[in-house]
């Protein structure tokens, strides 16, 4: 029996400090409420950077996360298709984000992944 294919889809991003509150209050209440009623949207998780370190060979060292984007988004998506819908279009340029929020972030990445079999 074959597995069900899995995506995650990440998008990372900085924000400027004076609309940090702003941002995780629309994220919270806006955008993620809105993203989950997209078809193939299976679930959304959220996440910020904290310092790290890790015990390679008996020594433990401070991981470097300097380039990395403060926050980050986790989407579980049914296919890369979800992410060209019409609702999915709709979907991000809803409410106050385009305007309120987006125009304030900087370093966004994105990656799709799939899981491996």
């Amino acid at each position: 029996m074959s597995q069900k294919e899995k995506y995650l889809l990440v998008a990372s991003m900085d924000v400027t400090p004076e609309k940090e509150d702003l941002f995780n209050e629309i994220y919270d209440t806006e955008h993620i409420p809105g993203i989950l009623k997209v078809p193939g949207v299976l679930s959304v998780e959220r996440y910020k950077v904290t310092p790290a370190k890790m015990n390679f060979s008996g020594t433990v060292n401070e991981m470097d996360q300097s380039n990395e984007p403060t926050y980050t988004a986790i989407y579980e998506i049914e296919s890369p298709a979800v992410l060209e819908s019409e609702e999915w279009g709709v979907a991000v340029d809803a409410g106050r984000w385009p305007g309120e929020v987006r125009p304030h972030t900087s370093n966004r990445q994105f990656a799709l992944r799939k899981l491996m079999d």
